[in-house]
């Protein structure tokens, strides 16, 4: 039986005698409510010994799973500038930053090492959710409630399989073989292995997303919460990645992927947004495009982060008393876009002036910045962002399916060159007619680099590819021997990221560790 490990080491004061307790502690405060999704929050602490009856129990220990998906976002205790955002946008080699702090010359260079800034926060926060996901896995089917039907139970159980699914993904993307951990600790035992990631895929998270996709949820959820849409949207982004090169699942992956991506743009309750910045009104949030989005508000601590963390450093545009600047595109990345893209227009995904808070007069700004967060009412009033943080979007989806299409299919099918075409009348680019199933599949590619940037999601698609878009040829190299425009070149050893030393420290098992790491 597998047991749980809870990676706390960050905490330096915290002794390992008393680790038992913090684990007991931190696994109790996870099964608090989560905001947007209880409309009572149950009052106090569950104990072990707690008496589980109680619809609201299980309600809150399924919305205890939901509470790291903020580790994809937010920044490390105490740091400045430390989003773990950052860290997915460095390593493209497509942005710059204002920002020293943020450790970004050593992912320019690509110096970073295993005690370098990210990859613990990374780590810990993927883990802690999957410690409450496995918390609400083994406790919501104890509950015996007369308010709570079986097949509440097993839509609740749905949503924590789906988000344990969710955090194993990025931990198996971002560090390859990981512990597989699938059950609350018992013991203090802390030494336990790494486990082969497609091993992970084949008994975690896959398994876990069949097992939630057989459920009763809502197609769609206002509310934020886990949607069957959100299930098969992340099922064709597990199945995609499969197939591809770290795993190389092939075929079989690819159809599974175009299977479920083309029933999550058919089945309906989704669509494009008609205007870019219909995506940064607070007022869209869980509707329209978005499909699976972080929960944020505009009340401290549960502010979007991302809205200060990319106001131009110091500009004097708005309330916020911190304006960082952490990432911003490269000039070549900008320049690669197609003549005539809206993407790229003024205020669309990017903006290069703004009035000043002060006196109204324009900034001018040196370079353009991301416009994708900007949360005008935080920025020009409150400094408190309302905006969500989007997993899964439509377009993303739609591109999914057109790529996983081609490839189980041996060549672009005609509905999926009209959703690579949706997306392009969207950016005011002509369509695009027949063409070969390589010269699709690198227009898809390209669709994913400008419709999705600074989203996150170029990183894994670099790494599935093991290509990259040149932005000074728009062709795509190989990954390994790619120089970026600040003249590092991609090896062997940036396909994983090291396994953070203080993990190494405290568990030997986790070495060695990936290609070129101590």
């Amino acid at each position: 039986m597998k047991t749980e490990k809870k990676y706390l080491n960050h905490i330096k004061c915290i002794k390992m005698k008393n680790f038992k307790n913090i684990l007991v502690i931190t696994c109790l405060l996870l099964t608090c409510s989560c905001k947007k999704f209880l409309e009572e929050k149950p009052s106090g602490f569950l104990t072990p010994g707690s008496n589980l009856s109680s619809e609201k129990v299980a309600r809150a220990l399924a919305n205890g799973a939901y509470q790291n998906l903020t580790g994809l976002v937010a920044g490390q205790n105490g740091s400045y500038g430390g989003n773990t955002w950052n860290l997915m946008e460095f390593m493209t080699g497509k942005a710059n930053s204002d920002l020293g702090q943020t450790g970004f010359v050593s992912f320019q260079t690509l110096n970073y090492s295993s005690t370098s800034f990210y990859f613990d926060t990374w780590w810990q926060q993927m883990y802690l959710g999957i410690g409450a996901a496995n918390l609400a896995i083994q406790k919501i089917p104890t509950i015996t409630a007369s308010d709570l039907s079986d097949a509440e139970k097993t839509n609740l159980l749905a949503e924590a399989h789906t988000l344990r699914a969710l955090y194993y993904f990025y931990l198996v993307r971002m560090y390859g073989a990981v512990p597989e951990i699938t059950v609350p600790a018992v013991d203090l035992n802390l030494q336990v292995a790494r486990t082969p990631a497609k091993q992970i895929y084949d008994e975690v998270i896959i398994p876990d997303l069949l097992l939630a996709e057989k459920s009763t949820l809502p197609w769609r959820d206002p509310s934020g919460k886990v949607s069957m849409g959100a299930v098969k949207s992340i099922l064709a982004d597990v199945y995609l990645t499969y197939a591809g090169a770290a795993i190389n699942g092939g075929a079989a992956a690819y159809t599974e992927s175009a299977k479920r991506s083309l029933e999550v743009v058919t089945q309906g309750g989704y669509t494009l947004f008609p205007n870019y910045t219909d995506m940064i009104n607070p007022a869209n949030k869980n509707s329209g495009e978005f499909i699976f989005q972080v929960q944020f508000a505009a009340a401290v601590p549960a502010t979007n982060p991302l809205t200060a963390l990319t106001i131009p450093n110091y500009s004097g545009i708005s309330k916020y008393s911190d304006e960082y600047g952490s990432v911003y595109p490269t000039p070549q990345f900008i320049a690669s876009f197609p003549a005539g893209d809206k993407r790229v227009q003024e205020k669309q995904f990017f903006y290069t002036s703004y009035p000043s808070i002060s006196n109204g007069a324009t900034v001018t700004f040196p370079h353009p910045y991301i416009y994708k967060w900007f949360d005008q009412t935080a920025v020009t009033t409150t400094a408190k962002s309302d905006l969500n943080y989007t997993i899964y979007r439509l377009a993303d989806v739609m591109l999914m399916y057109a790529e996983a299409s081609n490839e189980a299919e041996g060549a672009p099918n005609p509905t999926a060159i009209d959703y690579v075409n949706e997306i392009r009348v969207r950016a005011n680019l002509d369509p695009i007619g027949a063409l070969s199933k390589d010269a699709f599949e690198q227009e898809v590619w390209s669709q994913r680099y400008f419709e999705l940037c600074f989203e996150n999601k170029m990183w894994f698609d670099i790494v599935r590819t093991r290509k990259v878009r040149n932005d000074i040829t728009g062709t795509f190299d190989n990954f390994v021997g790619h120089k970026t425009v600040f003249g590092s070149t991609f090896t062997e050893k940036q396909l994983l990221f090291p396994i953070p030393k203080q993990e190494t420290d405290v568990n030997p098992k986790l070495l060695p560790n990936n290609p070129g790491f101590n």
